[in-house]
């Protein structure tokens, strides 16, 4: 059997498959039965400063299984309340990596410090939400901006800080690159793609938001080549996100680079089982092309030019 263990941005994971922010994790419960389901760590939903409602119902269109369209607006209860949900998580033995998004780079810093406080093990910066004005990839687009926030976080923390960057660019690795100048330990790539869908009969938009992100299988090969390119030019880990849904994507992911994956879109279709399933898939399969431990396959695809 494949040693599935890992180590990403300096914390210690049982497995590289991590609950992603955003789909499961906004209680304590949540993250635990994510954990106790077989994730290697779990990420929380991301923390603002204050309480934020959300957008107006609807917010999700999902499209079979091959995709999923939201735009929740960033719902959560602050981060003075939420303390309580990541002590669960971790009082049950779970590792956990707080979320957080901001507006400027003293209210990330600011936020990063507050959760750091709370025992998690690592803090992930969401640069990259595609439709809550103000925030996520309107901050996540420009490099500039982007290692500000890494650097002021990196100044007020002691934990490893992850940036997590947006697709919706035209180069992610100058993102990555950005964000490494800041001092970030890993990488997540990526975040959903913009997106927005149209209902015919009303003619209007679906979502009362508009436009969205759309998640899942669909969107894979371009966290793959976001992954791929941001490889080939930083040197930290990466967190590999994007339509993750069995083993073989993991592979994929861990080839093109990614020392660890996100899975979220997967857990709505099939349910918090999903982390079992996958694992005893990676397993196999590592075993199968004759990789001993997990971190062995990561940027195996890379072959130097001839």
């Amino acid at each position: 059997m494949a040693d599935l263990a890992v180590s990403c941005a300096g914390v210690a994971l049982r497995n590289p498959l991590l609950l992603a922010s955003g789909i499961w994790g906004e209680s304590g419960e949540s993250l635990t039965s994510a954990w106790e389901a077989g994730a290697g760590g779990v990420i929380t939903k991301s923390i603002g400063s204050r309480p934020r409602p959300g957008y107006p119902n609807p917010t999700i269109e999902s499209y079979d299984r091959w995709g999923m369209l939201n735009a929740m607006g960033l719902p959560n209860p602050g981060i003075e309340e939420y303390p309580q949900e990541i002590a669960i998580a971790l009082r049950a033995g779970a590792t956990v990596i707080g979320s957080v998004f901001g507006g400027d780079a003293e209210e990330f810093a600011s936020l990063a410090a507050a959760m750091a406080k709370t025992g998690v093990s690592a803090v992930e910066l969401n640069l990259s939400c595609p439709h809550a004005k103000g925030y996520g990839s309107e901050i996540g687009s420009d490099p500039a901006r982007v290692e500000e926030v890494v650097r002021a976080v990196t100044r007020a923390v002691r934990i490893p800080v992850i940036a997590k960057l947006t697709p919706n660019t035209p180069d992610p690795a100058v993102l990555a690159l950005a964000a490494e100048r800041g001092g970030a330990a890993a990488i997540s790539a990526i975040n959903t793609l913009r997106a927005m869908a149209i209902d015919v009969e009303l003619r209007r938009p679906v979502l009362s938001h508009r436009l969205g992100g759309l998640s899942g299988p669909a969107i894979k090969p371009v966290g793959l080549a976001c992954v791929w390119q941001i490889h080939e030019h930083v040197g930290i880990p990466i967190i590999g996100v994007g339509g993750i849904s069995s083993g073989r994507d993991v592979v994929e992911y861990l080839m093109a680079g990614a020392s660890a994956v996100e899975i979220g879109t997967q857990i709505a279709f099939e349910g918090i089982g999903v982390f079992e399933r996958v694992g005893r898939e990676l397993s196999e399969l590592l075993d199968t092309l004759g990789f001993a431990r997990a971190s062995d396959a990561t940027g195996a695809a890379h072959v130097p030019a001839a």
